[in-house]
């Protein structure tokens, strides 16, 4: 395989590493986390999703030389204004603990009296051609659902324990992978960046 066809992964998120395998398997590209490489995580200063999933993938683009791949998702929880939004990995502090920002969350609608707020997934996707690209790929999906009053299911990782997918009548962390992947935010911003990595990379 040529390195035409190798994209850096930038991302150090274990769950996010193992989703994007699962979904690039079909394909003929091969996805390096950049961990392997010797990336760091770039400082997400950005105020959206998208800059900071384009300021990820430049970072890792400009270490290793390769094609880079962001991803930046969060939870938008409605009766919470939106939070915690771009700060989802670390709302309850930086070391990043699921349980943590989980608890944050139901603390937070707890004192405002909600039990029930509605919220969505939100997934960007960022692909730098090098690290200078002026034209990265964009790709976004939303998933929505509400927020549960208590953690369910043992799967996937993040806020899916308390995610509520009504149509499903499970949390995210129930669902089976596959189906998570066919519907969740991440999958659906995945979908519509096959088509155009197929076209760069066919």
């Amino acid at each position: 395989m040529s390195n035409k066809q190798k994209i850096v992964l930038a991302s150090g998120n274990k769950g996010k590493l193992r989703e994007f395998s699962e979904l690039f398997a079909p394909l003929a590209i091969e996805i390096i986390p950049q961990g392997e490489l010797g990336v760091s995580d770039a400082d997400e200063t950005g105020l959206s999703f998208i800059e900071n999933a384009i300021l990820k993938a430049r970072h890792a683009a400009a270490l290793t030389g390769l094609p880079a791949l962001a991803d930046d998702s969060g939870l938008a929880v409605h009766g919470l204004n939106g939070e915690p939004g771009i700060y989802s990995a670390r709302y309850a502090g930086t070391d990043k603990s699921d349980t943590a920002n989980i608890d944050k969350v139901l603390q937070q609608l707890k004192a405002r009296g909600i039990e029930n707020s509605a919220a969505s997934f939100i997934c960007v996707l960022a692909l730098v051609r090098h690290a200078s690209d002026p034209t990265p790929i964009i790709s976004q999906g939303e998933w929505r659902g509400t927020i549960l009053p208590e953690p369910r299911g043992q799967g996937g990782f993040g806020y899916d324990p308390i995610f509520w997918v009504a149509a499903e009548g499970l949390s995210a962390a129930e669902l089976p992978a596959e189906r998570k992947r066919e519907i969740s935010h991440r999958g659906k911003a995945l979908q519509q960046l096959l088509p155009q990595l197929a076209q760069l990379y066919r």
